[in-house]
């Protein structure tokens, strides 16, 4: 499984709206994950004191050193 599909099924499951859900890595930078989501879900995928977002984050990350890819960013944002 790639670190996209991973964010991926991790922001699906906590979101009301898995459809508005898009992952992406940027073209030049691998190292870093893009996750836009509805602007009704983005609290949920923050989640109290950026709690949520965090355990995210640290997931990911794991899942890119057990992998030996290294650093990876992961930004959250609202589809606009």
């Amino acid at each position: 499984m790639s670190l996209v599909e991973l964010t991926e099924f991790l922001v699906k499951n906590i979101v009301s709206d898995p459809e508005s859900v898009a992952v992406s890595t940027k073209e030049d930078d691998e190292s870093m994950i893009e996750v836009l989501v509805a602007s009704d879900d983005l609290g949920a995928v923050i989640g109290k004191g950026g709690k949520t977002a965090n355990a995210i984050r640290t997931l990911v990350q794991a899942a890119a050193y057990t992998n030996n890819q290294g650093r990876v960013r992961v930004n959250i944002d609202a589809k606009k």
